[in-house]
C-alpha cells in the first residue's frame, strides 16, 4: 500500500491569465506523477509542481508511438463545488486503450481518486465563465531507451489540468465539414477505438486539406469500402431524420466517446427514437434531398455539442437547418452544460466531488 506523495500541498493560484483561454495553452502548477516497474507494478504516485521532463533519445514513445491518452473536464458549480464528468468512465475507457497498445492497466478507483486530489489542489484555476472549464489530461507512454520493436517494459503516466475555454472559439456557431474520402483515418480491428496518438496522426493531413477548402473538421468514411459515415476527428456523429436520430454503431474503428454515451442515454429518456446503426453518405445525400434529414450534430468532450451547418460530400454541398443550430442540438447542450455546472440534479450519478482525501496506492 503507497500513498502518493506531495511535494507540494498548498492550493495554487491561476494569476495572469487572459479572458480568452482558447484550448490547451495554460496549464496549472501542479501534475500528477507515476512510475510503471516490471517488478513493483504501479508506485511513486506524486504530486508536484509542474515542470518540463527530460528524455532520452531512445526513449521508445518517441519512436514507436506507445501511448494513450484521455480527455476529461472538471466544473465549478454554481454552489462553488469543483466536480469532475464521468471520471470513472474516462479511466475505464483509457484501460481498453491500454489493453490493445500492451500497457499495463491503471486502478480505475485509485486513478479517479489522484485526480481527485489534483483538482482539488488546483481548484482555483477552474475557469467559471459558461463553456470553460478545466480540462485534465491523463496520459501514459512507454519509457524504455530501447529502439527494439516490442512492448516497453517501463512507463510514466501524467496528469495534466489546463483551464479552457469554449472549444469552438466563435461560440455555438454551427461548424462546416469535409467528408473525406480521399484519406483513411482507421479500419475496424485497428487502433480506432482507441485514444491513442497515432490516430490523431493519421487525421492531421486531411484536417489541414479540408482548412485551406474552408471547413472546420472532417468526417471520416470507413476504411474498407469508403461508403459508412463513421466520426470526425474531434467528436461523434449524430444525424437527425424526421423519425429517427442515428449515430454510428462502435465497430471497432470508432472512438466510444463518453458525451456519445451520455447523450444517447437522455435521448432514450427523452422518449426519441435513437439508434446505433451503419449509416452510409449516400443515405444522408438521398435523405437530404428528400427532405428527411432534419440537423447534424457532434458530441465531445471538447466541444460537448457542436452543431453541424454545413455538410459536403463531393459535388454536395448540404445547407442543415439553414445553416443554424439545431433546436435539438441546443436542447442537449443546455441538458449537459446544467449538469456540468450544477443547474440541474445530477441523477445519473455522473459528477465526482474532489472533496475526498488521503488516497493510498493497492
Amino acid at each position: 500500500m503507497e500513498k502518493i506523495n506531495y511535494i507540494i500541498k498548498e492550493p495554487s493560484r491561476a494569476i495572469n491569465l487572459p479572458s480568452e483561454l482558447g484550448f490547451g495553452r495554460y496549464f496549472t502548477n501542479h501534475i500528477f506523477e507515476m512510475d510503471y516497474l516490471p517488478e513493483k507494478g504501479w508506485c511513486n504516485p506524486t504530486i508536484k509542481p509542474f515542470t518540463d521532463m527530460a528524455f532520452h533519445p531512445a526513449t521508445m514513445v518517441l519512436h514507436y508511438g506507445q501511448a494513450i491518452f484521455e480527455g476529461i473536464k472538471a466544473f465549478k458549480t454554481i454552489n462553488g463545488d469543483a466536480v469532475i464528468f464521468r471520471a470513472e468512465t474516462h479511466i475505464e475507457r483509457l484501460n481498453n486503450s491500454a489493453r490493445r497498445i500492451c500497457i499495463p492497466e491503471v486502478d480505475v478507483n485509485f486513478v479517479v481518486d489522484a485526480m481527485r486530489e489534483l483538482v482539488s489542489i488546483e481548484k482555483d484555476w477552474i475557469p467559471t465563465n459558461k463553456g470553460e472549464a478545466l480540462y485534465i489530461r491523463p496520459f501514459i507512454f512507454g519509457m524504455d531507451p530501447f529502439l527494439g520493436v516490442n512492448p516497453s517494459k517501463t512507463y510514466k503516466f501524467l496528469i495534466i489540468l489546463s483551464p479552457v475555454g469554449a472549444y469552438y472559439p466563435r461560440g455555438f456557431v454551427p461548424v462546416k465539414i469535409l467528408v473525406q474520402d480521399d484519406y483513411v483515418r482507421a479500419v475496424r480491428k485497428g487502433l480506432g477505438e482507441c485514444k491513442t496518438p497515432a490516430n490523431y496522426a493519421a487525421s492531421l493531413l486531411a484536417a489541414e486539406v479540408a482548412k485551406k477548402k474552408g471547413f472546420d473538421q472532417v468526417l471520416w468514411l470507413d476504411g474498407v469500402e469508403q461508403k459508412y459515415i463513421e466520426e470526425v476527428g474531434t467528436m461523434n456523429i449524430f444525424i437527425t431524420f424526421k423519425d429517427e436520430i442515428v449515430t454510428p454503431k462502435l465497430n471497432g474503428s470508432i472512438l466510444p466517446g463518453v458525451t456519445r454515451r451520455s447523450v444517447i442515454q437522455i435521448l432514450e429518456e427523452w422518449g426519441e427514437n435513437i439508434n446505433q446503426r451503419m449509416i452510409s453518405i449516400d443515405e444522408i445525400v438521398d435523405s437530404y434531398k428528400t427532405g428527411r434529414l432534419v440537423g447534424i450534430f457532434g458530441t465531445g468532450t471538447a466541444a460537448i455539442i457542436s452543431s453541424v451547418g454545413m455538410l459536403s460530400y463531393k459535388e454536395n454541398d448540404m445547407l442543415i437547418n439553414n445553416g443554424k443550430p439545431g433546436e435539438l442540438d441546443l436542447r442537449l447542450f443546455e441538458e449537459l452544460t446544467s449538469i456540468h455546472y450544477g443547474i440541474k440534479p445530477d441523477t445519473h450519478n455522473w459528477l465526482t466531488y474532489t472533496e475526498k482525501k488521503g488516497i493510498e496506492l493497492v
